[in-house]
């Protein structure tokens, strides 16, 4: 017997269900109105993404025809977080239809070692735990927060800087370890490196001339090199002003805070506090540092943090964290930490641990900071 199907009853309200089940090449679509067993599923394959998006929609308008829905019928479409972030939740907006994207890691899964898993299959999980979410069972699966696309924009400033940061480390790094095979030992960090290497002035380690191959990929290094830091310092002198007016009101807020930089501060504010959050409980959810017991019969067992959300949130307030311990000796948060891990000696362990308890605690005072404008306990601002 099927316990995964709902019939409506007379009074209660049609709804049709769609869910998609996105990839490169193709969709598929599950369609359900909840009057029937098993729902449709189709396939849209266009190559642009507009006339994809459009064959959807007609698909929906046939159904409502075939299955002699009413005209103005609620319309429900879904689709899982990924790739294809929020554009299609917009365009779905922008004509009036009803969307949610979907966190994929909270929809229930089967337990056992070997389950079928197709596409298909997928789409139609999807739309049977939507109309079930519709219901009323929030457990089904968890919606994913859109920002708007002014918020979802502005996080390309900071993220661009760190993966320009990151690459300049690795030109480095890898022009470094070219040279150590010859014996060369030459600091490539120096602004003059490059022009010696032009000149052929650098090395091996008995003074022959570098390999000419060797030379010639490390000018071109030098080259990439010398472009991403032009990169680099074009987008510092224009990234504070790129900022929309209140993401810079917010980042200047919390970098008025001893222990927070103008770099972190635009960084949490543009990746975290573009949302807004109820209580501490939905912040420290968010940013996946809330701890995840395992509690059934006789096995308690500690599984650490949940690491949902914002993996660049996560790692920004750990670091900020130890930040604030080494600006903020007289905070509140500063003494906790030094309460829970004085008598540890040299257990590294027991502080790497207490750092992730003060990140949280961190996270959630800096929330009231921006939100209601009260200073963490004990903390100190920066002079004028």
């Amino acid at each position: 017997m099927r316990t995964d199907q709902a019939y409506p009853t007379h009074s209660e309200e049609v709804v049709l269900a769609v869910s998609l089940e996105l990839a490169a090449s193709k969709w598929k679509v599950a369609l359900h109105d909840g009057r029937r067993e098993q729902p449709a599923v189709h396939t849209v394959a266009q190559p642009q993404a507009a006339a994809r998006l459009q064959a959807v929609l007609d698909l929906i308008e046939a159904h409502k025809e075939k299955w002699s829905l009413p005209a103005g019928v609620r319309i429900v479409v879904s689709y899982e977080a990924g790739q294809d972030a929020f554009w299609i939740y917009r365009a779905l907006r922008a004509r009036h239809v009803e969307c949610y994207v979907v966190d994929p890691a909270s929809i229930p899964v089967e337990r056992h070692k070997r389950r079928a898993k197709t596409d298909r299959l997928d789409a139609i999980k999807l739309v049977i735990n939507l109309r079930a979410w519709l219901r009323g069972e929030r457990d089904r699966m968890h919606v994913v927060h859109v920002p708007s696309p002014q918020d979802e924009a502005s996080r390309q400033l900071m993220r661009d800087r760190g993966q320009l940061q990151k690459e300049v480390l690795q030109h480095r790094d890898r022009m470094r370890k070219l040279l150590v095979t010859l014996g060369c030992w030459d600091d490539v960090d120096r602004k003059a490196f490059a022009g010696r290497l032009a000149r052929d002035e650098v090395r091996c380690h008995d003074g022959a001339p570098l390999p000419l191959e060797l030379r010639e990929r490390l000018l071109r290094e030098c080259e990439r090199l010398a472009l991403t830091e032009q990169q680099l310092a074009a987008l510092e002198k224009t990234r504070q002003a790129s900022l929309p007016a209140p993401a810079r009101e917010r980042s200047d807020h919390l970098a008025r805070l001893k222990g927070i930089g103008e770099v972190g501060a635009s960084r949490l504010t543009l990746e975290l506090f573009w949302r807004q959050f109820h209580n501490r409980r939905e912040l420290g959810a968010c940013v996946g540092l809330v701890p995840q017991p395992y509690d059934s019969g006789e096995s308690q067992v500690d599984q650490g943090i949940s690491k949902q959300g914002n993996r660049r949130v996560r790692a920004l307030l750990v670091e900020m964290a130890w930040s604030w311990l080494r600006y903020q000796p007289d905070s509140a948060l500063t003494q906790w930490f030094n309460q829970r891990t004085q008598g540890t000696g040299p257990n590294r362990r027991a502080r790497r641990i207490a750092i992730v308890a003060v990140a949280r605690r961190l996270a959630i005072a800096l929330w009231r900071y921006l939100k209601d404008g009260v200073i963490p306990e004990g903390a100190q601002l920066k002079s004028a």
